[in-house]
């Protein structure tokens, strides 16, 4: 009996032991600074296997307990290398200095609609720019802008030096065909739109011969300008179908996920930001070296006397430099305000932007406002708000492509700097009577305008609804709008040249409204098992709704140098609407065991309206896996901190796309206004619609590499990908006896192989001397895989003077043309696509205070169809046209002349190699000591920071234009590098001054 009772007491007691270091738990408390001992404000700290974290609060302490007898801990913060510690319950105080991080590789990047990872771990080729790399050097002028030669695979084009943009991003190759080939933005969880809407200029310029209202050729500006460029604080590139599948049906171009600045818990930080600056031609071409024997071959008798008589005056003037030559005044202002608590954090800010361009009377502003405000009500629940209004205005000018001859480039290439075209002194023009129109009468009387209002809103909700200490669930609620109003306005008056008994004076207003609204829900199930093994789990749904109406109303036979559309005697009215519906349904798991393996698989399911069936589901899977080798407990090599490979797999959609002009359907025949025999009624368009069209599916496979040594003080990631595109979505002609011309089809494949390589390093990382370099490499080859139509021509004019061919087997940006040994067939005579890229990025911190910065970058090959040296040929006014580059004793204008008129073409006349070294970004900044600043305004100023910088200064090309940037038709998919006397682009210098407070 005793024995049993001592057994029962002996068991109750271990029982007791057992469970009292079962729940057995220690405090860890500390302080965390930084390398100069400056207290960090919210520095994660997480206990490692376990679902317990805390931060530090407003002087860097901290305080987290620890179940059992010891623990890790990791200490992460944005900019800084993580750390991990053990502690124990006999030391349980521990005191962090955290260091500046030397790579991004802690940096946590965006994985699934609702999940991301540490860089360290990702499995995908995702490029990240941060704030500093987008602004910390200089005044940017767009955002798309300020990422040319960042981005590894990307292949960023300015289609115009107009102020406000007009830029082309391509990720990794052409996505379709006919479509658009820009990527999906997404900022805050906001799907911002990136339309370009025309100016409806089309019957002045007459670019397009069918007549149309609206044209691509109109040289309006992304939307995507509308960002303020100094309220972001990260950029995450999804390059390819791997990486972009979560996205779905949008996906297929690539996604560019946009984060911007929120508050932190701590004192109001002040940050005020101001630079002026100027904007000059990048380079100019120059006038022709006129003769007497020259003026009177190429113009006769009469223009000599007038020449010489100009001449001996001293009145030859250089248009040139008159049109092109405005030294533009640049302003950028922003103000940003943040602080917050332990429960809520914000961010304000306002900017202001106001440049002018190197032609007069034309410039762009840009007025922003933002508000950012995260609240946590309780330890489970927290929201984010983010709030953007934008207005912004741009005035552009008449340039590109004009069949009329009234464009100013148009108009330039045949004026002879011996016109007069001068106003009076009565503020009169006289006619040129070399041209269609007086250019410098155009520039200053016309108005061709874009204003817009932009609101964007979006709002986060994060409820973690059931939390163990290896685990929880989180419900995550997301909602964002995107609406604006962009207003055009073209206006022509009655007095100008080209419009006295003509048109007799045109005003244009175009008002295009969208508006999108998108909304998501996930569920969110994180689970750690024991100390190794993390698992994540979500599932949720998307619905996007975009809506868009375009309106446009010209004016002719204007009344008494009216602008008012009621005082014209002739209007016509373009107006059109689009309504269309996504829903998406998305599952994705993700395993990490201890940063060695890490793996992911999901899918996503997408049904919408812009498909043939509305109601008809397709799958976008995605999966991947990385191998941290280094990580292994049998890696032996201490130089190499990270060996991790990598593979994924993704697929993603392009719903199919609406008409960029009159926003039709491939799905629907359309119909048309008509006046039928005096009675109002309607015609069906040419193009047969086609119900089971499908989308566009990208199928993308990646392999990669990335390696760390010495600490991970040097960096080296490479990258393999194949995408191909199926179902490609292509007109067909048909049978005249249909009804129809043209048919909408899935009809092709293509594909884009390429190479991504990057190295980054700090060579040199001292106290009195820090030095970070990087090198970016990429190469993308594209292929027309597959076409079950007719090879075809788009882009461009006619094969005579070189023209972009789609042909199964062969290149997708291939340039064919004529020449005199091909019997007058088409041949290949380049290629649109470059052969590579490569830049070179550096950051150098000396004497303590001071900080150099240059961005080098260069596009080997790449050739462009250049029409503007031909036009000056034609009106004898070429810079070059009485050289012989060729040696062959014809002078290169007469030989541009003839390869297009003698006999058969010679396209290869116009083809150029677009090949150059750009300086893009270069900065040198002074940054005064903080003992310096001590009694300043009551040690109120934290920082000032002066300097100056400038980007595009200098470039290094044998093209024989402004800049071989450029594309007539925007930023269409395939017909980029066409040239037609485009605005020309700029170099821009500036000065900066920086105070924080």
């Amino acid at each position: 009996m005793k024995n049993h009772y001592l057994k029962t007491q002996l068991s109750l007691l271990s029982l007791l032991l057992f469970c009292s270091t079962a729940f057995a738990q220690f405090s860890v408390t500390g302080t965390v600074k930084d390398g100069e001992g400056e207290s960090l404000i919210g520095v994660s700290i997480l206990v490692k296997g376990a679902n317990v974290g805390t931060v530090t609060n407003l002087d860097g302490t901290y305080s987290i307990n620890v179940a059992g007898e010891s623990g890790v801990l990791i200490f992460t913060y944005t900019g800084y290398a993580e750390q991990e510690q053990k502690v124990t319950s006999a030391n349980n105080k521990l005191d962090i200095a955290l260091s500046e991080s030397a790579t991004l590789l802690d940096q946590v990047v965006v994985t699934g609609l609702a999940s991301s990872v540490k860089r360290s771990n990702l499995a995908n080729a995702i490029s990240t720019v941060s704030a500093k790399e987008l602004t910390g050097v200089t005044s940017v002028q767009t955002l798309d802008g300020a990422l040319q030669g960042k981005l590894t695979g990307a292949n960023i084009v300015s289609n115009s030096g107009a102020p406000g943009g007009g830029v082309s991003v391509k990720l990794r190759g052409i996505s379709t065909v006919t479509g658009s080939s820009e990527p999906l933005y997404i900022v805050d969880g906001i799907y911002m739109d990136n339309s370009a809407f025309s100016g409806g200029l089309n019957p002045i310029s007459q670019a397009r011969s069918n007549g149309e209202t609206t044209d691509e050729q109109d040289n309006p500006s992304n939307r995507i300008a509308d960002l303020n460029p100094d309220d972001i604080e990260s950029i995450e590139v999804l390059k390819g179908a791997s990486a972009a599948a979560i996205y779905g049906a949008r996906a297929n171009a690539g996604v560019i996920v946009i984060t911007t600045k929120k508050g932190k818990s701590g004192e109001t930080k002040v940050d005020f930001n101001q630079s002026f600056g100027q904007s000059r031609l990048i380079r100019s071409l120059g006038l022709r070296d006129y003769t007497d024997a020259r003026v009177e071959a190429s113009f006769g008798a009469d223009e000599l006397a007038l020449y010489q008589t100009a001449r001996d005056a001293g009145k030859l003037i250089n248009y040139e430099e008159e049109i092109y030559g405005n030294k533009g005044f640049l302003y950028n202002a922003h103000l940003g305000i943040s602080g917050g608590n332990d429960k809520t954090s914000y961010f304000v800010s306002g900017g202001w932007k106001d440049e002018e361009g190197i032609i007069k009377k034309t410039g762009y502003n840009r007025k922003s406002f933002r508000l950012n405000l995260n609240h946590k009500f309780t330890d489970w629940l927290d929201f984010g708000i983010s709030t953007n209004y934008i207005n912004s205005s741009a005035d552009r000018t008449i340039t590109n492509n004009d069949n009329a001859g009234v464009s100013l480039g148009i108009a330039l290439t045949s004026t002879v700097p011996w016109a007069d075209l001068l106003p009076d002194a009565t503020g009169n023009y006289p006619n040129n009577p070399y041209a269609a129109s007086n250019p410098l009468q155009t520039r200053d009387l016309s108005i061709v305008n874009e204003t817009t209002n932009r609101f964007m809103g979006g709002l986060t909700i994060n409820a973690k609804l059931i939390r163990t200490d290896n685990s929880f669930l989180k419900l995550r609620l997301q909602g964002g709008m995107d609406y604006f109003n962009n207003e055009t306005t073209g206006y022509f008056p009655e007095v100008l040249q080209f419009m006295v008994g003509n048109l007799n004076g045109f005003y244009s207003k175009g008002n295009n409204v969208v508006h999108n609204i998108n909304t998501s829900a996930f569920l969110v199930w994180d689970n750690h098992i024991g100390n190794n093994i993390q698992l994540t789990s979500s599932a949720g749904i998307s619905r996007l709704d975009f809506s868009q109406s375009r309106l446009t109303t010209q004016a002719t036979d204007l009344i008494g140098a009216q602008t008012n559309l009621n005082q014209a005697s002739a209007l016509g009215v373009f107006h059109r609407t689009l309504d269309s519906e996504d829903v998406g349904y998305s599952v994705q798991q993700e395993a990490n065991w201890d940063d060695k393996i890490i793996g992911s698989f999901g899918v996503r399911f997408d049904q919408s309206s812009l498909n043939g069936d509305p109601n008809e589901l397709f799958a976008y899977p995605k999966a991947s896996v990385a191998v941290n080798i280094a990580n292994f407990d049998f890696f032996e090599m201490p130089t190499f901190d990270m060996v991790k490979v990598r593979a994924a797999y993704g697929e993603a959609g392009g719903v199919p796309f609406p008409n960029s002009n009159d926003l039709g359907l491939a799905s629907q025949t359309t119909l048309s206004g008509a006046n039928i025999e005096g009675s109002a009624g309607s015609v069906v368009s040419g193009t047969r619609g086609n119900s089971a069209i499908a989308p566009e599916r990208s199928k993308e496979l990646e392999l990669g590499i990335d390696l760390g040594l010495w600490n991970n003080k040097l960096v080296f990631e490479g990258t393999y990908y194949k995408k191909t595109v199926e179902d490609l979505i292509l007109n067909v002609g048909v049978p005249s006896s249909s009804g129809f011309t043209v048919q909408t089809l899935n009809a092709g494949e293509l594909s884009n192989k390429g190479i991504e390589l990057a190295v980054s390093a700090y060579p040199i990382n001292s106290e009195k001397l820090k030095w970070y370099t990087k090198v970016g490499w990429w190469k993308n080859t594209s292929k027309m895989e597959q076409l079950d139509i007719p090879a075809f021509t788009t882009g461009s004019f006619a094969s005579s003077l070189g023209i972009f061919k789609i042909e199964e087997g062969q290149s997708l940006t291939q340039i064919v043309g004529p020449v005199p040994t091909s019997d007058g067939a088409d041949i290949v005579l380049g290629d649109a696509e470059p052969d590579f890229q490569m830049s070179w990025n550096n950051n150098i911190q000396f004497l303590n205070n001071f900080e150099f910065n240059f961005l080098f970058h260069w596009k080997k090959g790449g050739d462009n169809i250049q029409l503007s040296s031909l036009l000056t040929d034609f009106g004898q006014t070429s810079y070059d046209y009485d050289d012989d580059d060729d040696g062959d004793g014809v002078v290169n204008g007469d030989q541009r002349i003839n390869a297009l008129v003698s006999g058969i073409p010679d396209a290869s006349q116009f083809v150029e190699d677009g090949s150059y070294i750009k300086l893009r970004e270069v900065g040198l900044f002074y940054t005064f000591n903080t003992s310096d600043l001590s009694g300043v305004l009551g040690d109120a100023i934290k920082r000032i920071k002066v300097g100056f910088s400038g980007n595009n200064l200098f470039i290094i090309s044998d093209y024989k234009s402004y800049d071989p940037e450029v594309s007539n038709f925007g930023n269409n998919g395939v017909s980029s590098g066409v040239e037609v006397t485009p605005f020309p682009s700029s170099k821009r210098l500036f000065f900066h001054l920086n105070i924080g407070f």
